[in-house]
């Protein structure tokens, strides 16, 4: 490696021509970014104080070590964004200058002396003629640009809002164009160039500090891909894989949501959920990993296409599966990620044969039940991503959908799949209008087993008694003395809501009136209208005796899977009994000071939660909800705690914890405690506490419909 201080410009002139590998992200500077270089340049130009203003760097490989004095083309691993930043006000400079007064506002700004210094090589022919190749989705726009072609219709957009950008800026700068010359003269960069047979490019992109927009782990994961092949290996790899998955995601979607199909796709790969900043360093563990079966780059590069198709089906709508679209339609409006991964391995399933088409569309509208009932119940979020994880851990491919069906049926506790009695109840008397998605669940009571579905766009959700607060004297006679009490209980539940064409008509009408009007409840052809037009009083008990018979539906759209007692008790994970121990075999447990210890704190972890269970083994007792997170070694005069956390996360300000990470010892986790007495069983059970929901509490939560 070889650095120096350059004036940017001089740098620009001496250099032969920049190329943007196709593993470098596309252009992507906003505004913002270009808004703050013009400001610092314009500081520059009129503060004669400021003699420099530093930029950034600039880092380019070739085959040898080299600088700008070598004539092959500059491939360049960092600085593209302002490189192409700066082009882009060279330009617009280059053409407000020819239509001014002052040809050369500053020695060497003419429009023909900017361009060939900086943005051509005028002797030369096709690309050779530019000083800066862009990848391929911004290369046609920038040389469009250069030829001052129309660019409004290219694919970059970046390229043309930013040129536009310039343009308007130099259109209502009131300045003298001198002090815009002399900013741009002020700018210095680090000049850094690599030598590839003898600097690691990929290593040194990691630890760039650069000043411009950071980069997505997607971007890190390409150049890591990409950056270390021969450019004909790079330019197949990127044709026949990478390009695709870009085209297939979509600009807006490749920026937003490609980090975290790598999430989705790494958690189903690895059987581990990387953080999403964690991403980059995750894949590069899976592509170094010997035990997994990618035998090149080629095939792991392929096998993330495959699932990207896979995502791009279920996430952004791209499914052709006319059942299959809706369904996914349906989870989206769940907003439902953390069962991606869950879902990703199911849709290759599927492609594969080893699931059928009619179980795939059975399990991902059993994962939409179990979502959307748990909401409903109010069932806390954060462990879903476990969940999910631990289900695809649990299937048995050869009785795929009987075995995803006893998983969901043998969830514990605040991971249940909530029953119907639970479902009913507490559908009938929560809040439905104010959800997320308030007609997401109306809608799918009303096409329920229809075929010609009612679409959204065509009803809005009609409160039957009306929201305002001032209800009508026919209003208040009907619902009776107690009817503001009446009104703020049922207003916004199930047994009040429908669907209409008419709202606006409708308004505060008194009930009869909404019914008998001409459109009204008695003409709807909606099934959720049925039986409306045969009540007399719209009250209390009207509202209440509907909401029952809508609920009795939602059990038969959004169901609990069933299957024969015997069947679903082959599924059922035995306790720790099946080894053999008891705790007998634990002779320490004999003294009774140490046998009442342990149950008392036996009974305070249960009561950490149902879902814990007991596991009596020959060296230790464990504790488990996910794995274990308490051990117990009983030994003469206390209770040996092996805590399964990192030493590093407990939080223990009584000091009472051992650093035990890599030495021996019977049990899990990095955390020694010892208890001895029973006044020290409260401080205790708070640490293991720490542990249980560290292990419980580690998902990420989806929003509330």
């Amino acid at each position: 490696m070889k650095a120096s201080e350059a004036k940017l410009l001089t740098f620009l002139q001496k250099s032969p021509q920049f190329i943007i590998p196709i593993y470098q992200r596309t252009y992507s500077w906003t505004e913002q970014e270009c808004q703050q270089l013009w400001d610092d340049i314009i500081r520059s130009g009129t503060n004669e104080n400021i003699s420099a203003h530093f930029i950034g760097s600039v880092v380019y490989i070739e085959k040898g070590l080299y600088q700008v004095s070598s004539q092959s083309p500059l491939l360049v691993i960092d600085g593209q964004q302002r490189l192409t930043t700066i082009s882009l006000l060279l330009e617009a400079l280059a053409r407000r200058i020819e239509q001014s007064e002052n040809l050369e506002p500053l020695e060497g700004f003419s429009a023909k002396k900017i361009r060939h210094y900086y943005l051509l090589n005028p002797l030369e022919e096709n690309d050779r003629a530019f000083k800066l190749i862009l990848t391929q989705t911004d290369k046609d726009s920038w040389l469009a640009l250069l030829q001052k072609k129309d660019i409004s219709q290219h694919h970059s957009i970046r390229i043309y809002e930013n040129f536009k950008f310039f343009q308007q800026k130099l259109e209502k700068y009131s300045g003298d164009l001198l002090d815009l010359c002399n900013g741009l003269a002020k700018l210095i960069i680090v000049d850094v160039a690599l030598n590839r047979d003898q600097d690691n490019p990929q290593l040194i992109f990691e630890s760039m500090n650069s000043t411009g927009r950071e980069l997505s782990q997607a971007d890190l994961i390409r150049n890591f891909i990409l950056m270390g092949l021969e450019p004909a290996h790079q330019n197949q790899l990127y044709n026949d894989y990478w390009r695709p998955m870009e085209i297939e995601f979509g600009q807006e979607a490749y920026s937003n949501q490609f980090d975290s199909f790598m999430r989705h796709y790494l958690t189903v790969k690895t059987g581990q959920i990387p953080k999403l900043q964690e991403v980059y360093q995750a894949f590069k563990a899976l592509a170094r990993n010997e035990r997994l079966p990618f035998s090149s780059v080629d095939e792991l590069t392929a096998d993330l296409y495959t699932f990207s198709k896979y995502y791009c089906s279920m996430a952004l709508g791209k499914e052709v599966d006319i059942d299959l679209a809706a369904a996914f339609q349906d989870l989206r409006e769940l907003k439902v990620d953390v069962a991606y991964p869950l879902l990703l391995e199911l849709y290759h399933d599927y492609k594969n044969g080893i699931i059928s088409h009619n179980d795939f569309l059975a399990a991902v509208r059993l994962i939409e039940s179990y979502v959307f009932r748990r909401t409903i119940c109010s069932i806390p979020t954060n462990s879903l991503n476990k969940t999910f994880l631990t289900c695809s851990r649990s299937l048995k491919k050869d009785r795929y959908i009987e075995s995803l069906k006893a998983y969901f049926m043998l969830l514990p506790s605040y991971r249940r799949f909530p029953r119907d009695e639970e479902f009913k109840r507490d559908l009938k008397v929560r809040d439905l209008y104010n959800f997320r998605n308030s007609s997401y669940f109306l809608y799918h009571l009303e096409n329920y087993g229809r075929r010609e579905r009612v679409m959204r766009n065509e009803y809005t959700i009609e409160h039957i008694l009306p929201q305002n607060e001032n209800l009508s004297h026919p209003w208040q006679e009907a619902l009776g003395s107690q009817w503001k009490t009446v009104q703020q209980t049922w207003l916004h539940t199930l047994g009040n809501l429908t669907l209409t064409g008419y709202n606006q008509k409708y308004g505060d009408r008194p009930f009869l009136e909404k019914r008998d009007m001409e459109c009204g409840f008695k003409q709807s052809p909606l099934w959720l209208n049925q039986g409306l037009g045969f009540v007399e009083v719209w009250n209390e008990a009207a509202i209440q005796q509907r909401a029952e018979r809508l609920a009795d539906r939602a059990v038969q759209v959004w169901v609990i899977p069933s299957m024969e007692a015997s069947i679903l008790e082959s599924y059922r994970v035995r306790s720790g009994k099946g080894y053999g121990y008891t705790l007998n075999d634990h002779p320490y447990l004999k003294n009774e000071p140490v046998q009442k210890l342990f149950e008392l704190f036996g009974k305070a972890v249960f009561e950490l939660d149902p879902c814990v269970s007991e596991e009596i083994l020959k060296l230790y007792i464990a504790y488990k909800a996910e794995t274990n997170f308490v051990d117990v070694v009983p030994q003469a005069k206390r209770l040996r705690l092996s805590i399964n956390m990192r030493y590093a996360e407990i939080d223990d300000p009584k000091g009472v914890c051992k650093d035990v990470t890599n030495l021996g010892r019977w049990g899990n986790g990095d955390i020694e405690v010892g208890l001895e007495t029973l006044d020290e069983l409260p401080y205790v059970m708070g640490l293991v506490r720490q542990a249980f929901e560290k292990q419980m509490g580690n998902g990420e939560e989806i929003e509330p419909i």
